[in-house]
């Protein structure tokens, strides 16, 4: 009768099980939060990668533009998990302008997205190849993981950025470039261009493709700015200390509680650049 009980449970709230008794520490110095009492409500939750991350930039942009959609929908709560320490998700707060946005918490270690089931990426528990022939480090896994190995997605997603998609609208690209670049962030005014009607943001004033969802070489755009402005210029302040580094090769992902110990919505990222589209999760909040 029990495992009949058992086999019974929604999927989504035996998917939390893992979740409860892992902590993370609330950026501010406070007590260690259990993440699994986060989504107990109707709360968004990011879990995400190391501070200076494509997909951790990606997050915390998308989260920075969605915020307002997420709390009309009724979600209370918007919580952003980087695997990172207190400096450097200071940082990543400071560069992203996500201060008032969402609660931030450190983890160092991934310990919370391994236990939601975050992808750990190519080769997560080995430090050689061909049977211990060739010796491979974090950064030499990272680098695996760009050309698509242990995370298939990756090439599909980058490719993406510089094809554009006429028919999904991705509003939060063009928020997210004004923010870097109202920091200085290449490429600075270029953005900028003068039109009949006066100054316009230049992708719209593309022709055939300005009124596409998103434009060609739009969030390939985006990512390069964010590549330059903030992890390179910042990678000593954002990167994970030497003996954390296999974060760098853990992936992210999100998790929406419906209250009742279950979930509403959760994605997990299956590569590099292939973070959760937010749209996606309006929609399923929505009951679309």
């Amino acid at each position: 009768m029990q495992l009949a009980l058992l086999a019974a449970l929604p999927t989504a709230v035996t998917a939390l099980q893992p979740l409860n008794g892992i902590g993370v520490k609330p950026l501010g110095g406070a007590a260690s939060i259990d993440v699994g009492a986060l989504l107990d409500k109707k709360a968004a939750v990011i879990f995400g990668t190391y501070a200076a991350d494509f997909n951790a930039i990606e997050y915390g942009q998308r989260l920075r533009h969605y915020a307002p959609k997420l709390k009309e929908r009724g979600v209370e709560s918007l919580h952003l998990i980087l695997n990172a320490d207190e400096a450097a998700s200071e940082k990543f707060v400071e560069l992203l302008g996500l201060e008032g946005v969402c609660d931030v918490y450190c983890d160092p270690n991934g310990a919370a997205g391994r236990a939601f089931g975050c992808g750990r990426g190519w080769l997560p528990d080995e430090d050689s190849l061909f049977d211990g022939q060739i010796p491979i480090n974090a950064y030499g896994k990272l680098f695996g993981m760009l050309l698509g190995l242990g995370a298939w997605a990756t090439l599909p997603a980058v490719i993406g950025g510089y094809i554009g998609n006429p028919w999904r609208a991705q509003p939060w690209i063009a928020d997210a470039m004004a923010q870097g670049s109202a920091q200085g962030r290449w490429p600075g005014t270029g953005l900028v261009v003068e039109t009949g009607r006066g100054s316009g943001y230049a992708f719209d004033e593309l022709p055939v493709v300005g009124d596409w969802g998103r434009r060609p070489l739009e969030l390939a755009t985006l990512r390069l700015q964010n590549m330059i402005g903030v992890s390179l210029q910042n990678w000593d302040a954002l990167r994970p200390r030497d003996d954390q580094l296999a974060v760098l090769t853990q992936l992210g992902g999100l998790a929406i509680g419906d209250g009742a110990g279950g979930l509403l919505y959760e994605w997990k990222d299956p590569g590099i650049c292939a973070v959760c589209n937010f749209e996606d999760a309006l929609d399923a909040l929505d009951g679309k």
